[in-house]
Protein backbone atom coordinates (compact mmCIF):
# COMPACT_ATOMS: atom_id res chain seq x y z
CA UNK A 1 0.00 0.00 0.00
CA UNK A 2 1.14 3.45 -0.69
CA UNK A 3 0.04 6.38 1.63
CA UNK A 4 0.72 10.27 0.60
CA UNK A 5 0.17 12.88 3.42
CA UNK A 6 -0.29 16.56 3.14
CA UNK A 7 1.53 17.74 6.38
CA UNK A 8 2.69 20.61 8.52
CA UNK A 9 4.01 21.65 11.84
CA UNK A 10 3.49 19.75 15.13
CA UNK A 11 0.53 18.21 14.03
CA UNK A 12 1.36 16.76 11.41
CA UNK A 13 4.62 15.63 12.57
CA UNK A 14 2.97 13.87 15.37
CA UNK A 15 0.50 12.73 13.14
CA UNK A 16 3.10 11.11 10.85
CA UNK A 17 4.60 8.91 13.75
CA UNK A 18 1.44 6.79 13.95
CA UNK A 19 1.21 6.76 10.23
CA UNK A 20 4.75 5.73 10.16
CA UNK A 21 3.78 2.94 12.95
CA UNK A 22 0.67 1.86 11.08
CA UNK A 23 2.73 1.06 7.25
CA UNK A 24 5.98 -0.59 9.32
CA UNK A 25 3.38 -2.78 10.53
CA UNK A 26 1.49 -3.28 7.47
CA UNK A 27 4.30 -3.15 4.89
CA UNK A 28 3.06 0.01 3.61
CA UNK A 29 5.23 2.94 1.48
CA UNK A 30 4.49 6.44 3.20
CA UNK A 31 5.44 9.87 1.56
CA UNK A 32 4.83 13.21 2.99
CA UNK A 33 4.07 16.10 1.42
CA UNK A 34 5.16 18.82 3.22
CA UNK A 35 4.35 22.94 3.37
CA UNK A 36 7.18 25.37 2.39
CA UNK A 37 4.95 28.73 3.42
CA UNK A 38 6.95 29.38 7.07
CA UNK A 39 10.09 29.03 5.09
CA UNK A 40 11.97 32.10 6.31
CA UNK A 41 15.56 33.75 5.64
CA UNK A 42 17.04 35.10 9.24
CA UNK A 43 20.77 35.84 9.98
CA UNK A 44 21.71 34.93 6.38
CA UNK A 45 20.14 31.40 7.15
CA UNK A 46 17.62 29.18 5.14
CA UNK A 47 15.27 27.74 8.00
CA UNK A 48 12.22 25.44 6.91
CA UNK A 49 10.41 25.07 9.87
CA UNK A 50 7.72 22.43 9.01
CA UNK A 51 10.52 20.14 7.47
CA UNK A 52 12.74 20.26 10.36
CA UNK A 53 10.04 19.34 12.85
CA UNK A 54 8.98 16.47 11.19
CA UNK A 55 12.60 15.55 9.93
CA UNK A 56 13.42 15.99 14.15
CA UNK A 57 10.29 14.32 15.48
CA UNK A 58 10.60 11.39 13.34
CA UNK A 59 14.10 10.79 13.57
CA UNK A 60 14.16 11.25 17.13
CA UNK A 61 15.55 14.52 17.89
CA UNK A 62 12.88 16.31 18.61
CA UNK A 63 11.97 18.43 22.19
CA UNK A 64 9.19 16.58 23.21
CA UNK A 65 8.65 18.54 26.41
CA UNK A 66 9.03 21.86 24.46
CA UNK A 67 7.28 21.03 21.77
CA UNK A 68 9.36 22.09 18.71
CA UNK A 69 12.98 22.40 17.94
CA UNK A 70 15.99 19.84 19.01
CA UNK A 71 16.23 17.92 22.38
CA UNK A 72 19.20 19.05 24.17
CA UNK A 73 19.06 22.38 22.22
CA UNK A 74 21.56 25.05 23.92
CA UNK A 75 21.23 28.82 23.03
CA UNK A 76 25.16 30.41 22.98
CA UNK A 77 24.78 32.15 19.17
CA UNK A 78 21.68 33.17 20.62
CA UNK A 79 23.15 35.09 23.04
CA UNK A 80 25.67 36.30 21.25
CA UNK A 81 23.50 37.54 18.54
CA UNK A 82 21.75 39.52 21.43
CA UNK A 83 24.95 41.13 22.60
CA UNK A 84 25.37 42.50 19.62
CA UNK A 85 21.78 43.89 18.52
CA UNK A 86 21.79 41.95 15.68
CA UNK A 87 18.33 42.04 14.46
CA UNK A 88 15.54 39.97 14.32
CA UNK A 89 15.78 39.78 17.80
CA UNK A 90 12.02 38.13 18.04
CA UNK A 91 13.32 34.92 16.08
CA UNK A 92 15.61 32.51 18.40
CA UNK A 93 17.96 29.88 16.62
CA UNK A 94 19.10 27.06 19.02
CA UNK A 95 23.00 26.50 18.57
CA UNK A 96 22.22 22.54 17.24
CA UNK A 97 19.44 23.75 14.91
CA UNK A 98 21.49 26.71 12.77
CA UNK A 99 23.61 23.34 12.00
CA UNK A 100 20.73 22.40 10.09
CA UNK A 101 20.24 26.21 8.50
CA UNK A 102 24.14 26.05 7.78
CA UNK A 103 24.07 23.07 5.70
CA UNK A 104 21.03 23.65 4.26
CA UNK A 105 21.87 27.45 3.04
CA UNK A 106 25.36 26.12 1.65
CA UNK A 107 23.54 23.75 -0.58
CA UNK A 108 21.33 26.05 -1.74
CA UNK A 109 24.02 28.61 -2.36
CA UNK A 110 25.55 25.20 -4.69
CA UNK A 111 22.37 25.03 -6.66
CA UNK A 112 21.10 22.20 -5.39
CA UNK A 113 17.05 22.07 -4.78
CA UNK A 114 15.26 21.54 -1.55
CA UNK A 115 13.91 18.68 -2.45
CA UNK A 116 17.71 17.22 -3.17
CA UNK A 117 18.86 18.91 -0.01
CA UNK A 118 15.75 17.53 2.12
CA UNK A 119 17.35 13.74 1.23
CA UNK A 120 20.55 14.74 2.64
CA UNK A 121 19.71 15.63 5.56
CA UNK A 122 16.87 12.69 6.19
CA UNK A 123 20.22 10.39 5.59
CA UNK A 124 21.24 11.75 8.87
CA UNK A 125 18.12 11.47 10.89
CA UNK A 126 15.99 8.26 8.79
CA UNK A 127 12.76 9.29 9.14
CA UNK A 128 11.44 6.60 7.83
CA UNK A 129 9.25 7.68 5.33
CA UNK A 130 9.94 10.26 2.00
CA UNK A 131 9.92 13.46 2.93
CA UNK A 132 9.29 15.97 -0.08
CA UNK A 133 8.61 19.85 0.14
CA UNK A 134 5.93 20.65 -1.99
CA UNK A 135 8.01 23.16 -4.30
CA UNK A 136 11.47 23.70 -4.69
CA UNK A 137 10.54 27.18 -5.56
CA UNK A 138 10.67 30.01 -3.09
CA UNK A 139 6.97 30.31 -1.37
CA UNK A 140 6.58 32.03 1.50
CA UNK A 141 3.25 32.59 3.83
CA UNK A 142 2.73 36.39 4.49
CA UNK A 143 0.13 38.22 6.64
CA UNK A 144 -1.20 41.23 4.88
CA UNK A 145 -1.94 43.30 7.99
CA UNK A 146 -2.28 47.29 9.10
CA UNK A 147 1.58 48.02 9.03
CA UNK A 148 2.13 46.01 5.62
CA UNK A 149 2.63 42.80 4.73
CA UNK A 150 5.05 40.86 7.45
CA UNK A 151 6.24 36.80 7.15
CA UNK A 152 3.96 34.57 8.83
CA UNK A 153 6.86 33.81 11.20
CA UNK A 154 6.79 37.23 12.27
CA UNK A 155 2.97 37.82 12.44
CA UNK A 156 2.93 35.10 14.72
CA UNK A 157 6.26 34.63 16.83
CA UNK A 158 6.68 38.80 17.35
CA UNK A 159 3.54 40.24 17.00
CA UNK A 160 1.36 37.22 18.43
CA UNK A 161 -1.34 37.37 15.74
CA UNK A 162 -2.52 40.31 17.57
CA UNK A 163 -2.52 43.23 15.18
CA UNK A 164 -5.38 43.64 12.70
CA UNK A 165 -5.10 41.13 9.91
CA UNK A 166 -6.93 41.16 6.82
CA UNK A 167 -5.79 38.08 5.20
CA UNK A 168 -2.89 36.13 3.87
CA UNK A 169 -1.04 35.19 0.77
CA UNK A 170 1.83 32.64 -0.59
CA UNK A 171 4.06 34.53 -2.60
CA UNK A 172 5.87 32.93 -5.03
CA UNK A 173 2.99 30.31 -5.16
CA UNK A 174 1.45 31.03 -8.41
CA UNK A 175 4.94 30.86 -10.27
CA UNK A 176 5.86 28.17 -8.32
CA UNK A 177 5.80 24.09 -9.21
CA UNK A 178 5.63 20.59 -7.23
CA UNK A 179 8.82 19.49 -6.56
CA UNK A 180 10.01 16.11 -8.13
CA UNK A 181 7.95 13.37 -7.14
CA UNK A 182 4.87 15.20 -5.97
CA UNK A 183 2.51 14.77 -8.15
CA UNK A 184 4.28 11.57 -8.72
CA UNK A 185 3.58 10.34 -4.99
CA UNK A 186 -0.02 11.73 -5.05
CA UNK A 187 -1.04 9.96 -8.56
CA UNK A 188 0.49 6.13 -7.17
CA UNK A 189 -1.29 6.33 -4.03
CA UNK A 190 -3.78 4.11 -2.79
CA UNK A 191 -4.81 6.90 -0.14
CA UNK A 192 -4.00 10.21 0.26
CA UNK A 193 -4.66 11.90 3.90
CA UNK A 194 -4.64 15.37 4.98
CA UNK A 195 -3.35 15.40 8.31
CA UNK A 196 -4.44 17.88 11.96
CA UNK A 197 -2.63 20.56 10.28
CA UNK A 198 -3.51 24.50 10.26
CA UNK A 199 -5.81 24.50 7.98
CA UNK A 200 -4.62 28.28 7.07
CA UNK A 201 -0.48 28.58 6.57
CA UNK A 202 -0.08 24.68 6.74
CA UNK A 203 -2.08 22.66 4.23
CA UNK A 204 -3.70 26.23 1.89
CA UNK A 205 -0.07 26.95 0.84
CA UNK A 206 0.39 22.99 -0.58
CA UNK A 207 -2.73 23.35 -2.45
CA UNK A 208 -1.98 26.96 -3.67
CA UNK A 209 1.19 25.45 -5.47
CA UNK A 210 -0.12 24.80 -9.09
CA UNK A 211 -1.48 21.59 -10.36
CA UNK A 212 -1.60 20.08 -6.64
CA UNK A 213 -5.11 20.76 -5.58
CA UNK A 214 -6.49 19.29 -8.79
CA UNK A 215 -3.93 16.14 -7.92
CA UNK A 216 -6.50 15.44 -5.02
CA UNK A 217 -9.79 15.79 -6.99
CA UNK A 218 -11.15 12.37 -7.99
CA UNK A 219 -8.69 10.23 -5.65
CA UNK A 220 -9.42 8.72 -2.21
CA UNK A 221 -8.42 11.43 0.43
CA UNK A 222 -9.69 11.34 3.83
CA UNK A 223 -8.67 14.36 5.94
CA UNK A 224 -7.95 14.54 10.12
CA UNK A 225 -9.89 18.33 11.53
CA UNK A 226 -7.16 19.93 13.28
CA UNK A 227 -10.39 21.23 15.30
CA UNK A 228 -11.73 19.68 18.69
CA UNK A 229 -14.96 21.38 20.23
CA UNK A 230 -14.63 24.82 18.99
CA UNK A 231 -10.59 25.26 19.61
CA UNK A 232 -7.33 23.62 17.63
CA UNK A 233 -5.77 20.78 19.18
CA UNK A 234 -2.72 22.76 19.41
CA UNK A 235 -1.35 26.13 17.43
CA UNK A 236 -2.83 29.15 15.99
CA UNK A 237 -4.97 27.88 13.82
CA UNK A 238 -8.63 29.58 15.45
CA UNK A 239 -6.28 32.78 14.99
CA UNK A 240 -5.59 32.37 11.24
CA UNK A 241 -9.16 31.43 10.53
CA UNK A 242 -10.68 33.98 11.94
CA UNK A 243 -8.45 36.19 9.64
CA UNK A 244 -10.33 34.63 7.35
CA UNK A 245 -14.08 34.27 8.71
CA UNK A 246 -14.15 31.15 8.99
CA UNK A 247 -15.59 29.71 12.08
CA UNK A 248 -13.66 27.56 14.37
CA UNK A 249 -15.13 24.40 14.03
CA UNK A 250 -14.63 20.75 12.73
CA UNK A 251 -17.69 21.23 9.69
CA UNK A 252 -15.63 24.66 8.61
CA UNK A 253 -12.74 23.51 8.29
CA UNK A 254 -13.41 20.41 6.39
CA UNK A 255 -15.61 22.45 3.76
CA UNK A 256 -12.36 23.86 2.94
CA UNK A 257 -11.02 20.67 1.53
CA UNK A 258 -14.51 19.84 -0.08
CA UNK A 259 -13.83 20.16 -3.64
CA UNK A 260 -12.19 17.12 -3.11
CA UNK A 261 -12.30 15.27 0.40
CA UNK A 262 -13.74 11.49 0.18
CA UNK A 263 -14.19 11.39 3.85
CA UNK A 264 -13.84 13.61 7.06
CA UNK A 265 -12.64 12.46 10.59
CA UNK A 266 -13.95 14.51 13.36
CA UNK A 267 -13.56 13.94 16.97
CA UNK A 268 -16.31 11.57 18.75
CA UNK A 269 -17.82 14.50 20.67
CA UNK A 270 -18.13 16.11 17.35
CA UNK A 271 -20.62 17.18 14.32
CA UNK A 272 -20.85 18.24 10.64
CA UNK A 273 -22.32 17.65 7.83
CA UNK A 274 -20.07 18.20 4.50
CA UNK A 275 -22.28 17.61 0.87
CA UNK A 276 -20.84 14.64 -0.62
CA UNK A 277 -17.81 13.65 2.11
CA UNK A 278 -18.53 11.53 4.32
CA UNK A 279 -18.13 12.27 7.83
CA UNK A 280 -16.51 10.18 10.45
CA UNK A 281 -16.50 10.16 14.26
CA UNK A 282 -13.56 8.66 15.88
CA UNK A 283 -11.62 9.92 19.08
CA UNK A 284 -8.41 12.56 17.65
CA UNK A 285 -6.72 13.00 20.48
CA UNK A 286 -2.72 12.29 19.96
CA UNK A 287 -2.36 11.41 23.55
CA UNK A 288 0.74 8.93 22.37
CA UNK A 289 1.31 6.65 19.11
CA UNK A 290 -1.35 4.12 19.81
CA UNK A 291 -3.99 6.72 19.86
CA UNK A 292 -2.85 7.93 16.66
CA UNK A 293 -2.52 4.25 14.82
CA UNK A 294 -5.88 4.07 15.96
CA UNK A 295 -6.90 7.29 14.16
CA UNK A 296 -4.95 6.29 11.39
CA UNK A 297 -6.72 2.69 11.00
CA UNK A 298 -10.00 5.06 11.18
CA UNK A 299 -8.50 7.13 8.36
CA UNK A 300 -7.84 4.14 6.04
CA UNK A 301 -11.30 2.20 6.70
CA UNK A 302 -13.27 5.02 5.42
Amino acid sequence: MRIAVLAGGIGGARFLLGVRAWARAHDAEVTAIVNVGDDVTLHGLRICPDLDSIMYTLGGGSDTERGWGRAGESWTVKEELAKYGAEPTWFGLGDKDIATHLVRTRQLSAGLPLSQITRNLCERWQPGITMLPATDNKLETHAVTDQGAVHFQEWWIRYRADIPTETFVFLGAAESRPAPGVLEALDSADVILVAPSNPVVSIAPILAVPGLRAALVGRKVVGVSPIIGDAPVRGMADKCLAVLGVPVTAGAVGAMYADFLTAWLVDSDDTAEIEGVEVVRTPLWMTDEAATVAMVEAALAC
